[in-house]
């Protein structure tokens, strides 16, 4: 899968074009382990989170089924509907500009979307609306399905968007390195908190044809793309998957990066 451009959270355009489609979104993006929720949980001192760039409230749900209270805050209105809907209050903002009007929280906590925020000044204001020891954990999805269908979307991808200012990266590389560094950087530029701690947890699912290419649609890459370029790329994906069968087991890592105030 491709990885961010450099500085993602300039990237506004990209960073708020996933409200394209909230249903898809919703259904074909997974959800996080649950060990992972329940160490960010036992590491916070109460149950208030707040979820920046909750999106359509896929973590929230997961933190309120775990018996948390959650606010979301997330810039994308379309999103944020779809949230409110299903169970999540959440503010619409982005992180930087959003007017925590003299609340606090125990943990605030940010699936797929830190990078969306500005390393340093995201990092000094969770501290101000974090308690004391209170924790700070950025959390992210890296995909690794065969190396069949990345060359397919590799293919793909570069023929229809010559000039994105995605890298595709190479099979089994540690594509989510980057992503680590910048959260834990950022965490150590601002100030404010313990050193921070990374986290990984390695599981895997089976998708068929079907679910994949319905989970490829919402990646950054291709939101922002026309109907008949998507297509395009789903279509060589597709006869991939073709190829091995109608489906395949990927890996998944789930990483994280966590921080307590001091």
């Amino acid at each position: 899968m491709p990885t961010l451009p450099p500085q993602p959270h300039q990237h506004r355009q990209v960073a708020e074009s996933f409200g394209t489609d909230t249903d898809r979104y919703d259904r074909a993006r997974p959800a996080y382990p649950d060990p992972l929720v329940k160490q960010i949980i036992s590491a916070a001192p109460g149950p208030r989170v707040l979820d920046v760039g909750c999106g359509t409230g896929i973590a929230a749900r997961q933190f309120h089924a775990a018996g948390c209270t959650v606010l979301g805050v997330e810039p994308d209105r379309r999103m944020a509907d779809f949230a409110r809907h299903h169970g999540t209050e959440v503010e619409v903002a982005t992180f930087e500009a959003w007017d925590p009007a003299g609340r606090e929280f125990d943990a605030v906590v940010a699936g797929q979307a830190w990078h969306w925020v500005d390393p340093t000044a995201g990092v000094t204001k969770a501290a101000s609306v974090l308690a004391p020891n209170g924790v700070l954990a950025a959390f992210w999805h890296v995909f690794d399905p065969p190396a069949e269908v990345n060359a397919a979307f590799a293919a793909a991808y570069q023929r229809v968007v010559p000039d994105s200012p995605f890298t595709l990266p190479r099979q089994g590389g540690n594509n989510y390195g980057p992503m680590l560094v910048m959260a834990a950087d950022g965490i150590r530029e601002a100030g404010g908190f313990h050193p921070p701690e990374e986290s990984r947890f390695d599981w895997e699912r089976h998708y068929t044809r079907t679910e994949w290419l319905d989970l490829l649609p919402t990646q950054g890459t291709l939101t922002r793309l026309q109907p008949d370029q998507v297509a395009e790329v789903l279509t060589d994906v597709g006869a991939a998957i073709d190829a091995l069968g109608g489906g395949f087991t990927t890996r998944f890592t789930t990483v994280a990066v966590t921080a307590v105030r001091r």
